[in-house]
């Protein structure tokens, strides 16, 4: 009963209020009637199993969300249509009133009218001689053929959505009228089961891990001390260079938290210089889910801090791995190992990890977390060192809990002691267990008053087993964010989750309810993240090899967010045929994926690509929203027919997204084509397209795609070739793709709505120019304008109107365009200088990259003679500025923390450098007219030489010379020779 639990009031409500501008009804009025009707039902929800007659409600909840599904795709084609007869007016405005190819234009909606669905509402045409009589009429007549099929198309539309609302509002009157006769006094009780209700994110702070363990200092130096025994008196096996060490527990008991006390111990200890027992610390979360290959290669990276290459064969990776061990003392962590005694694939699987580690020094470790103690003996950890995690004594506990739930909040004590005795009684209703704690105490946190923390002691959910806890909490989540949460279920166990990718999923997705004009729907969805993350529904997993933060959910909050998605989600995990079809040597294929998918399924995970899984079960999930495929790995060829299938078959995508690996591509000698075919146009609803290809990858795009006009987000990766023209779609938010794919993008003026285009390429022709940029102050993150070499004045330059684009935070301004298409001449550096000047970036740009610069003189607003420009800059890049004197005056970046010159011909550095108390950071490569420095601020903590003049560098390095004293006080200086 939980997988319906989204549908609440405020979802139920908006969809009316949408509704209501197509349908002219009075929707405050309907909701009147249905808002205490609705409500009633939620609570029915959470006391489910105390209802009799079950099932019977239990299919009327499953109606209602059937129905409110086929309401939203009913909706959202209205929309499409309104939409399309917009776009087509304003072409016809700017015709004279005539839209030019009409007759083409009809036959082709003819043609793709009998293309639809035979549960859509089609407009039938019926041909005499050739001509058919609405057109006949319509010559005759000079009515648009246009509009008479659209108003059709539409009115239908709409007939649908509202005998749709009539459904929801008949299920809903069915089910009150169903709990109204039963009479239970839990649905209707205030001091019962009622739920306090959800209350909205505040502005909540990403989720850290924390910076207070309690009550593992016991555990830890225990474990620690077993690192270090100078004599190994139960490894009987002499020829093993390592120890294993276990931790063994249930779920959320704080296994993990000890290894990572643990870990972060070694760290300092080494860091100290306390001891040098380990030369490398590594830490690897294994999972439920995991492939020989895989884990390998992630203790490969963990050791070098670099990325694995690519490998296809297991011995090779085996002896890359052992080569970067050998003959050092190591500690590893595999977090989170599980295993089934009953599977001896995994026992195998698990004993291969171990055997490339051999190759260590004596003394090393290996500490293993598992909810299992068998895991630990499959892998060699003997009886005394299998370590069960300690409970935590009841006060411990409550320390623990009220931590989470107070720490930085600003109450006297009198109200910190009222607080902590009710806080005694939740916590002995939490099963000492420290993941709860966290959830809980965060939610106590948010409400720190004694008649809430009360309510909570009273509320029977929090009795019982942990589920039953977290399930409470998941209730108290705004509903936009449970929906958000269960979506996540869709994802792998473990799965790395990135924030700005999961919002631009739950934007497309329609998850996002913003009731605030001018709200971008990006950033409420961030709230939800946030409310996510603060209440540790998602927790930090690390930095990737990138430095890109990413999160991932608890095991024991996946069980959960599958509860609670129900069928909707459903996710394939079938890498695991891959790698063994790869070890046996053979090309993979062989047989597929043999489970069965829900056939309400909605939103569909599929790990790697199978073209016989997609024809013979995907493709006849006519309600799916959602494919995404993670991967298309070896030699697998991803076929244009089965693309069009797709297309043609799946017509309610909102989210198409395939990844192409890089090991496919690493292994051809041509790039592949992947052609999109012109049935594209049948995804009306879609708002999310990503083909993420490698760099040998070309993507042809359809000219039907220019027809989606719902169309969110569009991803090509690294592709090296795609034509892309925005046309129509006005709604486009986020386009990423390389460099050379946006040199080929023109005419993005009409794309207002655009917050992500991180290349832009002025050209020499028309649709190119850099006034392009003008309207589009949507833009957020980065920005990079090469090609600037064509813009010819200040004028020119201040038609792209940077300082109106508020949202940026990086901005790169390129001279050099290495453009196929224009002159590789530079232009006059007076024009340069000009042009500069007119690209003044807004006010709270963070980091300036300047490239290729050759003008004669630096701008006004970075010299400080002007007001405005980016005053709040906190990183300034200098790449290829070829002035032969010496660097600009920065007055004007008073915050600037990191400065860097790359391969400038000054012959120094600005001369009021002193001035610049902020500075943290200097950088200079290749600078090779720098002959002296000036004098630095105090505040720099880091200095960085590299390839520049040997003379210099020499100097700065003698102790005394005149260099060498300005940078005495830096405590961090480096260097870098030819």
């Amino acid at each position: 009963m939980e997988a319906i639990g989204w549908i609440a009031a405020p979802i139920i409500s908006e969809l009316f209020k949408e509704c209501s501008n197509y349908l002219k009804f009075d929707a405050t009025k309907k909701l009147r009637q249905l808002g205490p009707k609705v409500i009633l039902l939620e609570r029915a929800i959470e006391v489910f199993e105390k209802i009799p007659d079950r099932a019977r409600l239990e299919q009327l909840f499953v109606d209602l969300k059937i129905a409110f599904y086929e309401a939203e795709d009913i909706l959202d084609d209205v929309e499409y249509h309104c939409l399309e007869k917009k776009i087509q007016d304003g072409k016809s405005k700017c015709n004279g009133g005539e839209s030019p190819r009409k007759r083409d234009w009809v036959m082709n909606k003819i043609r793709s009218a009998s293309l639809s669905s035979p549960s859509e509402n089609k407009v039938m045409v019926k041909y005499d001689g050739g001509v058919s009589q609405r057109k006949r009429d319509w010559l005759k007549n000079k009515v648009p053929m246009s509009s008479l099929l659209k108003n059709k198309e539409t009115g239908m539309s709409k007939h649908n959505l509202k005998a749709s609302l009539e459904k929801i509002e008949e299920i809903i009157n069915s089910a009150f009228e169903f709990l109204k006769r039963l009479n239970l006094p839990i649905l209707i009780d205030d001091n019962g089961i009622q739920p306090v209700p959800a209350i909205s994110a505040v502005a909540a702070t990403t989720s850290i891990p924390p910076q207070v363990v309690i009550g593992r200092d016991k555990d830890c130096a225990k474990i620690i001390a077993m690192f270090h025994e100078n004599k190994d008196v139960v490894n009987t096996n002499n020829d093993l260079c390592y120890t294993v060490i276990g931790i063994h527990g249930i779920g959320g008991s704080g296994k993990s938290t000890l290894a990572q006390l643990v870990c972060d111990r070694e760290k300092k200890n080494k860091q100290e210089k306390m001891n040098d027992h380990f030369e490398l610390i590594m830490w690897v979360h294994v999972s439920q889910s995991f492939t020989v290959s895989a884990i390998l290669e992630e203790i490969f990276e963990a050791a070098t801090r670099s990325s694995c290459p690519q490998l296809n064969n297991l011995n090779t990776l085996h002896d890359k791995l052992a080569d970067a061990l050998c003959g050092k003392r190591f500690l590893l962590v595999l977090d989170d190992i599980w295993y089934n005694s009953e599977d001896d694939s995994k026992r195998e699987e698990l004993q291969k990890i171990l055997s490339p580690l051999k190759a260590g020094k004596a003394g090393s470790k290996i500490l293993v977390t598992s909810r299992t103690k068998g895991a630990l003996s499959v892998l060699g950890a003997a009886e005394p060192r299998c370590i069960p995690i300690s409970d935590l004594d009841d006060n411990v506990f409550l320390d623990l809990l009220m931590h989470y739930a107070l720490e930085g909040t600003n109450i006297d004590d009198c109200t910190r002691r009222i607080l902590k005795d009710i806080g005694t009684d939740i916590a002995k209703k939490l099963n000492a267990s420290p993941l709860v704690a966290r959830i809980v105490g965060g939610r106590l946190g948010r409400r720190p008053n004694a008649e809430f923390w009360s309510s909570v002691k009273k509320g029977k959910l929090l009795d019982g087993t942990i589920s039953a806890a977290l399930l409470w909490n998941y209730h108290h989540l705004d509903q936009q964010a449970r929906r958000c949460f269960a979506y996540c279920s869709i994802f792998p166990r473990r799965h790395r989750l990135y924030r700005d990718e999961l919002v631009n999923l739950w934007v497309a997705e329609g998850f996002v309810r913003s009731t605030n004009e001018g709200e971008e729907m990006e950033d409420v969805a961030q709230g939800y993240f946030d409310e996510l993350a603060s209440t540790s529904f998602v927790q930090p997993g690390g930095m990737d090899y990138s430095d890109k933060e990413y999160y991932v959910v608890h095991d024991l909050l996946h069980d959960l967010a599958e509860k609670v998605s129900g069928s909707d989600c459903f996710r394939i995990e079938n890498g695991s045929r891959w790698i063994i079809d790869l070890w046996r040597g053979k090309t993979p294929g062989g047989e597929g994926w043999k489970g069965d998918i829900p056939q309400d399924v909605r939103y569909l995970f599929v790990q790697n690509y199978d073209e016989d899984l997609i024809i013979e079960k995907i493709l006849l999930l006519k309600n799916l929203r959602t494919l995404i495929i993670y991967a298309v790995r070896g030699f697998v060829q991803v076929k244009e027919e089965v693309i069009d299938s797709i297309f043609k078959k799946l017509p309610k995508l909102r989210v198409l997204a395939i990844a192409l690996s890089r090991e496919r591509h690493a292994l051809v000698n041509k790039p592949d084509v992947l052609s999109l075919p012109e049935s594209i146009i049948q995804l009306r609803h879609l708002r999310y397209l990503a083909f993420r290809t490698s760099t040998r990858c070309r993507v042809i795009l359809p000219s039907t795609l220019t027809k989606l006009f719902r169309i969110h987000l569009l991803d090509f990766g690294q592709c090296e070739e795609t034509e892309f023209f925005g046309g129509d779609l006005i709604n486009l938010r986020h386009l990423f793709s390389c460099p050379k794919v946006n040199r080929s993008i023109s005419n993005i003026s009409r794309l207002t709505s655009l917050q992500t285009v991180p290349f832009f390429t002025v050209r020499k022709e028309h649709g190119y120019e850099i006034s392009q940029l003008r309207d589009l102050n949507k833009l957020h993150g980065k920005l990079c304008i090469n090609g600037l070499e064509n813009v010819k004045s200040k004028a020119e330059a201040l038609e792209a109107n940077l300082s109106a684009k508020e949202q940026l935070t990086i901005l790169m301004l390129d001279w050099e365009s290495n453009s196929e298409w224009d002159d590789a001449t530079d232009c006059n550096p007076e024009v340069q200088a000009e042009v500069l000047e007119g690209l003044c970036p807004p006010v709270g740009l963070q980091t300036l990259e300047i490239c290729h610069y050759n003008g004669s003189w630096y701008p006004n607003w970075m010299v400080g003679k002007q007001n405005g420009g980016p005053r709040y800059l906190k990183e300034l890049w200098f790449d290829g500025c070829s002035q032969l004197r010496s660097a600009p005056v920065l007055e004007a970046f008073a915050h600037l923390g990191f400065l860097r010159a790359w391969n400038c011909s000054w012959d120094a550095l600005p001369g009021n450098m002193e001035h610049l108390a902020s500075l943290k950071k200097l950088e200079i490569h290749k600078c090779l007219n720098i002959l002296s420095l000036p004098t630095l601020p105090q505040s720099l903590e880091e200095f960085k030489l590299v390839e520049c003049n040997s003379e210099f560098m020499e100097s700065c390095q003698k102790v005394g010379h005149p260099n060498w004293k300005k940078i005495e006080h830096i405590p961090m200086k480096r260097w870098k020779f030819v």
